[in-house]
């Protein structure tokens, strides 16, 4: 059986608060995260909880793209790096098929 979602229609003025600019926003009763707090948290794709952990992929990328990361990686690694990128642009973007 699935659960009835109770919630109410969300009363946020959604169009103000997506014209804001991020230095108008006020954080300051907002703590920040911690390191701890973020090895607790749960990742999420789609819903659906996802395991903290690495897969081995065999990736054809550009040649430009792989000399880009190993002139920037230094002693990290590029491919560490790369994940590190892919990792932040998720994060800061919604991807849309």
């Amino acid at each position: 059986m699935s659960k009835s979602f109770s919630s109410k229609a969300s009363q946020t003025d959604w169009e103000r608060i997506n014209a804001m600019s991020d230095e108008a926003i006020d954080l300051s009763d907002i703590p920040e995260v911690t390191e701890e707090q973020m090895k607790r948290a749960v990742l999420r794709v789609g819903g659906k909880p996802v395991e903290r952990s690495q897969r081995r992929v065999d990736l054809l990328l550009d040649a430009f793209i792989v000399e880009y990361f190993e002139t920037k990686a230094g002693d990290q690694g590029y491919q560490a790096l790369i994940n590190q990128v892919l990792a932040e642009y998720i994060y800061a973007h919604e991807v849309k098929n």
